[in-house]
């Protein structure tokens, strides 16, 4: 269903579905809804014609609410600090941009984040309304992130992955507790490389995933890089640095199948266990990178890959620069 209105600051409108009864008019039920959050500002858009129809006609305060089956409406946030990273462009052509996303930024608006977030700031800074992100990565998770800038060819790459045809690498930084351990006895304690499955869901309003018992439905190659010392804010503490491609994509698969290893990834605030909410912690990230993207690009059928040119601040010291 087409939007009755443009994107406006790289930001698309929202579409609401409005109920049939239980309230008088849209207005009433908007604010029973999101009344909590902002009610002078949802009065204001009402009275300023921001809230508009199927056809673009504005709805008024005391439209019934049986008039409408859809409400469009501009999402804001009545304050939001700027993130102090920068995404960086990777590679950008007349079908796709793949993008260096820093941890903190989420993907797309949501919650306080509107114009913090990659998908606005790229649209506002390359002037490309249509631009769709191709995948998500959490806000805490860094790395490449694909975005599609041609809506004609955008069903291709989305095929891609819906087939699973995307081959994802990602890295990661774990605490270990043993300083002494090298990858030769890691590997021999877990049996690296292996391949980790469990079965995973994602409840909507519940911060984490839950394990439960059953057939799998996620699975992750997992095998360690190197071990040593963290050269980043936990100096001293002995780490270990993987190399992890996940096979399925459920939400925070390898955060919750490293904690299941023991290897709990470094600044986790989710995984093992839930830290007490807090603001963010810009001095240390969640150790987890994208490190890598490939495929057969279905427009030219050229193998492609787009590698990260971001490093994990708390990898061993003497690690290679990947």
């Amino acid at each position: 269903m087409k939007s009755p209105l443009p994107v406006r600051n790289g930001v698309g409108a929202t579409r609401l579905h409005l109920p049939e009864s239980g309230w008088d008019t849209v207005l009433d039920y908007v604010m029973h809804r999101f009344g909590h959050v902002d009610p002078d500002g949802l009065l204001r858009r009402f009275d300023d014609g921001e809230v508009v129809g199927i056809d673009g006609s504005p709805i008024r305060r005391e439209t019934p609410l049986r008039e409408h089956e859809f409400l469009w409406y501009y999402r804001e946030a009545p304050h939001e600090e700027p993130i102090p990273f920068t995404e960086s462009i990777v590679h950008q052509d007349e079908h796709l941009l793949a993008v260096d996303k820093p941890h903190f930024l989420p993907t797309t608006p949501g919650g306080r984040f509107v114009q913090e977030s990659a998908l606005v700031r790229l649209r506002n800074r390359l002037g490309i309304d249509h631009l769709i992100p191709m995948h998500r990565l959490d806000r805490a998770t860094a790395g490449i992130l694909l975005f599609s800038t041609n809506p004609a060819t955008r069903g291709l790459y989305q095929t891609l992955f819906e087939r699973r045809e995307i081959r994802k690498e990602y890295e990661c930084v774990s605490a270990l507790d043993a300083p002494a351990a090298g990858a030769d006895q890691l590997r021999a304690a877990h049996g690296f490389p292996l391949a980790y499955r469990n079965r995973m869901t994602k409840v909507k309003g519940q911060l984490r995933a839950i394990i439960e018992a059953g057939e799998p439905n996620a699975e992750s190659w997992i095998d360690v890089l190197g071990t040593g010392v963290s050269a980043g804010s936990h100096a001293g503490a002995a780490v270990g640095h993987f190399r992890l491609k996940p096979h399925s994509g459920k939400t925070h698969q390898l955060r919750v199948h490293m904690a299941a290893l023991g290897l709990g990834i470094l600044n986790d605030a989710f995984y093992p266990r839930l830290w007490d909410k807090a603001p963010d912690d810009y001095a240390r990230p969640l150790q987890l990178l994208a490190r890598g993207i490939e495929f057969r690009d279905p427009v030219t059928g050229a193998e492609v890959r787009f590698d990260s040119r971001l490093q994990l601040s708390e990898r061993p010291a003497d690690a290679p620069r990947a």
